[in-house]
């Protein structure tokens, strides 16, 4: 199967991937020659900037910014990845995640990097929202509980 690169998948395609449940949310691509490091495998910081991307994506598809006009100020306050299987060039992969709990302020996504439906990497990362002055903590609307909640089935974690 030949799989779209950079647009979001529908369940049952994740599923025929080998992308497992709670994931909902993910986008294929695949590995180019420049994300290699000398042993010939993704180098690591590489997994952050597929996160990113994903989390973009993530972020116009659950409705909480367009990043067209005026952009939620967001803040990735730490991250931490487990690598579990290299990839090498030209491997297809899926990054998959989601919000699997929320605060007042801020977010924890969990994602995973899929390739021939194995689980290659694994990844937390906790997204704050900000004030403009990047120093004020900013309550999350609703609207992005909502989505949360609904599509990821996140819970609140007072």
């Amino acid at each position: 199967m030949t799989l779209p690169f950079l647009t979001p998948l529908d369940v049952p395609t994740l599923r025929a991937q080998g992308v497992p449940a709670p994931f909902v949310f993910g986008q294929a691509d695949r590995v180019r020659f420049h994300e290699l490091d000398v042993l010939d495998h993704v180098n690591n910081a590489r997994y952050l900037s597929w996160f990113e991307t994903f989390r973009i994506a993530y972020l116009r598809a659950y409705g909480i910014s367009d990043y067209a006009g005026e952009r939620p100020v967001l803040v990735l306050k730490s991250v931490s990845v487990d690598y579990n299987a290299p990839l090498h060039l030209d491997d297809a992969y899926i990054v998959a995640g989601r919000t699997r709990a929320f605060r007042n302020t801020s977010w924890t996504m969990e994602y995973g990097v899929f390739a021939g439906g194995r689980l290659c990497a694994s990844s937390e990362a906790v997204i704050v929202l900000m004030e403009s002055d990047f120093v004020t903590r900013k309550r999350l609307p609703a609207r992005y509980t909502r989505a949360f909640i609904d599509r990821d089935g996140a819970r609140f974690e007072g």
